[in-house]
């Protein structure tokens, strides 16, 4: 797998017009108290293919089979081609300097990508719903064996729906803050996600992004957590291997029905969106089945429903999760390392980017959550021009996928991720299963 290499300098643009050199840097992301090595890392070793095939471009590129135990210098560029090998990633970005913030990353974006556009805003909705009534329609007339390809396309474009919503909450939509939250919950009811909940949560992920207990994402699994029932440790291992691309049906779940789990000035707001979900199920869903019966709610509103959340539960592991991206305690937590040095950027067909209005240009949207999706692209080129050896980077292909379900799982502070299979292999077989009959293209 091509695996592009950055330099080891380069000129901070904007006011601090200063060149930073790399040192050599132990640590994947160096603070005072980490002590991670690059050696350290999981090592996830592809099965031995001559030639594997890129999803994305049609291209054929070679696979190297790399030992576990490498004899390249942990801090070295050469370690960290042969880690995007084994993992499946186009580039890992080189550790951030400790002297890097926030504030001067969002200073080398144009202004141009805050700006809100209305026209091209309300092109986003009529894509979406142009492509979900089609997908609508494809479904009422294709026959049975062509009905899987309708519920990806379907679900595919009621996650611009989440998109759209998504830019809503973040007030990167419309200036019209009134209009926003109308249109955003209007935006999630077919998803039945509620509106208020899923913006205060996702505030805080923003915030706390791959912090290790604050981030209300994914997080890797806690070993006590994992050690305290026996059935909580079986259904664990299934939740982080096999299901794992629809395990957003239970984040969905726990975390916007509970109104426990806010603060008490927010509790009104999520009333009012828990209320609105309530009735769209209320009065959508049965008239969904008295027009077309339950078998006709599975194939219309099901069947697309879990098709948005494979894609809700695969782009939020491939945006924060991989063997070399660190959660880090609010001691040791890093705002510009965690943004743009622990999101991924990932690229998918075309087809998929476009329904899903560019969610998978992450890195800009963690940099600033001001940015709207039809601009990410725009800064995500400023980004790689200003700071692209930084940057983590691919295209999806299944040993990225491969590497995510089975290796990414407990928690460990000297090398990020410990496998399911090292922890407990007595109830691992579901993962042993995964690496057995997963593909290993990159």
């Amino acid at each position: 797998m091509a695996c592009r290499l950055a330099d080891s300098s380069f000129l901070l643009k904007g006011p601090q017009q200063k060149r930073i050199h790399e040192h050599r840097f132990v640590s994947l992301y160096p603070t005072g108290t980490s002590s991670l090595k690059w050696e350290a890392l999981p090592q996830y070793k592809p099965k031995n293919q001559k030639y594997v095939i890129s999803l994305r471009r049609g291209k054929i590129v070679k696979a190297v089979a790399t030992p576990v135990t490498s004899p390249l210098p942990a801090d070295s560029a050469e370690r960290r081609q042969e880690l995007c090998e084994n993992y499946g990633f186009r580039q890992i970005g080189e550790p951030l300097p400790d002297n890097i913030t926030l504030k001067n990353i969002i200073d080398t974006l144009p202004k141009s990508v805050f700006e809100i556009d209305n026209m091209k805003a309300w092109k986003s909705v009529l894509i979406s719903a142009t492509s979900y009534t089609l997908g609508l329609f494809m479904i009422a007339k294709s026959p049975w064996y062509l009905l899987p390809l309708a519920w990806a396309w379907t679900g595919t474009a009621v996650t611009g729906f989440f998109v759209i919503g998504h830019d809503c909450a973040h007030k990167s939509f419309s200036k019209n803050k009134l209009l926003e939250d109308i249109v955003g919950t209007l935006a999630f009811l077919p998803l039945i996600y509620p509106y208020e909940p899923w913006r205060f949560k996702h505030d805080r992920h923003h915030a706390k992004t791959n912090m290790l207990n604050e981030d209300t994402a994914w997080h890797p699994v806690m070993k006590k957590h994992f050690e305290e029932s026996p059935i909580f440790k079986k259904a664990i291992v299934f939740g982080y291997g096999p299901i794992r691309p629809i395990m957003s049906i239970s984040h969905w779940l726990i975390w916007h029905f509970n109104l426990n789990k806010f603060r008490p000035n927010e509790i009104g707001r999520v009333k009012i969106s828990l209320a609105c979900v309530f009735a769209f199920m209320a009065i959508g869903w049965p008239l969904i089945i008295y027009k077309t019966g339950l078998v006709g709610w599975i194939k219309f509103w099901l069947m697309p429903w879990l098709g948005y959340h494979f894609w809700m539960s695969t782009f939020t592991m491939v945006h924060h999760t991989a063997p070399h991206i660190p959660f880090k305690s609010s001691e040791e937590w890093n705002a510009a390392q965690a943004q743009l040095n622990g999101t991924v950027h990932c690229d998918y067909p075309r087809w998929i980017e476009i329904l899903c209005h560019d969610i998978n240009v992450h890195i800009p949207h963690h940099v600033s959550s001001r940015i709207p999706s039809y601009n990410l692209r725009m800064a995500h080129k400023s980004l790689q021009e200003n700071w692209g050896k930084y940057m983590n980077e691919a295209s999806w292909n299944w040993r990225l996928m491969k590497t995510i379900l089975t290796v990414c799982h407990v928690y460990n502070e000297e090398r990020n991720y410990i496998s399911f299979e090292e922890v407990a292999p007595e109830i691992s077989e579901p993962i042993k299963f995964l690496r057995r009959v997963m593909p290993d293209y990159a």
